[in-house]
Formats: C-alpha cells, sequence, structure tokens
C-alpha cells in the first residue's frame, strides 16, 4: 500500500487538488499549466491505481486524484491550476461496477456506478460504445463519464445489457443493443451475435 512516506513529488499534487476539490468538481478542462514531467502512476485494466509500482490502498486519495484526471488525445494527467502530470493508463481509467434501472420520461435509463463513486446517467453526453475484444472474440463495453475518460463496464454488467437488449433496425440494417435516455447503443449486428456469444 502506497503511505505517506513514499509519496513525495505525489504531496504537492495532492494538497494543490484538494483546495480545488472542496469547491465542487474541478474543472480541469480550463486549466493548462506547465507540464512537469511523468509520475510512476499506473491505472491497471483492474482499475487499481498504483503510484511506484505500488497498490494506492486509499480509497479517498484515489477519488481526490480521479477528480483531476484529464485526457489530452492519447495521453493522461492528473491537473492542477499549478502543475501537469503524465500518468499511464493500461485502457480505460475508470470501471463501471454498479448498474442501476431507472423508469422516466424518456424510457428507460441506466445509471452506472463508477470504481471511484461516481454515478453517471447513460444517454445523451454520456455514451455506451462496444468494441471487438480479438482475444475471445467478445465485445468490450464502455462508457462516457466525463470529457473523454470512460469507464470500462464489467463482464457482469454486460451480461445485465445483453439480457436488457434488444434487436433495432438502424440505417436499413437489423442492428442489436440497448436503449438508455432515449438513445440506441449499437452493440452488433443482430446476424452476428452468434460471434459474440
Amino acid at each position: 500500500m502506497a503511505n505517506e512516506r513514499q509519496a513525495g513529488p505525489l504531496e504537492g499534487l495532492a494538497s494543490n487538488a484538494r483546495k480545488e476539490a472542496g469547491k465542487g468538481p474541478p474543472p480541469v478542462h480550463l486549466w493548462n499549466p506547465p507540464f512537469c514531467g511523468d509520475l510512476d502512476m499506473r491505472i491497471a485494466t483492474d482499475g487499481t491505481w498504483f503510484y511506484m509500482k505500488t497498490p494506492i490502498g486509499r480509497p479517498a486519495l484515489v477519488k481526490l486524484f480521479a477528480s483531476v484526471l484529464k485526457r489530452e488525445d492519447d495521453s493522461y494527467f492528473l491537473v492542477t491550476p499549478v502543475e501537469k502530470c503524465g500518468i499511464t493508463v493500461d485502457d480505460a481509467p475508470f470501471l463501471a461496477v454498479e448498474l442501476a434501472v431507472d423508469h422516466g420520461e424518456k424510457g428507460r435509463v441506466l445509471n452506472f456506478r463508477t470504481n471511484v463513486d461516481d454515478w453517471v446517467a447513460c444517454g445523451p453526453g454520456h455514451l455506451l460504445r462496444f468494441e471487438p475484444e480479438p482475444d475471445t472474440g467478445g465485445l468490450k463495453p464502455y462508457l462516457h463519464v466525463r470529457r473523454g475518460l470512460w469507464a470500462k463496464v464489467t463482464r457482469t454488467l454486460f451480461y445485465d445489457l445483453v439480457e436488457m437488449g434488444e434487436e433495432r433496425e438502424v440505417g436499413g440494417e437489423q442492428m442489436f443493443g440497448i436503449l438508455s435516455g432515449g438513445e440506441f447503443f449499437v452493440m452488433a449486428r443482430a446476424d452476428s451475435l452468434k460471434e459474440f456469444a
């Protein structure tokens, strides 16, 4: 577990992030501080945050860093108004780990909780996308959380989505997908479903 003695350069970053965290969601998209170099920090495919190859065991610290995470092109940074440090993300920075289904004016809305306790209502602005998984022949689902940051949907929740899925005609072709917030998110062509089973 990463402790305070190991923190080193993280102490200033955490301190600056804490100052901004008390004011609501930090407006990282508005910040463009000088680049301070890369940190030995990595977010693994299972959502674990590592610092100097050691898991960060304090959920509050992970949530704090997640709140100041910014993506530029294919690179990820922790940003405060005064510093910008590069980190490595193996796949997606977040995991969607819980699903709650609501029914409202726009019909069904899928609400996902991420591994850093953000709730995201899937629909316009928070899209689902499904990518082929070359190793298994299956699909990898992702949910847009905010400003270019995505959460990989866990396998268990993916099975729930498939169970709720339906066929619709899209662009003259029968597609299988899921409806949420008035949007239909295509998983695959209906006739190719056996490939992903």
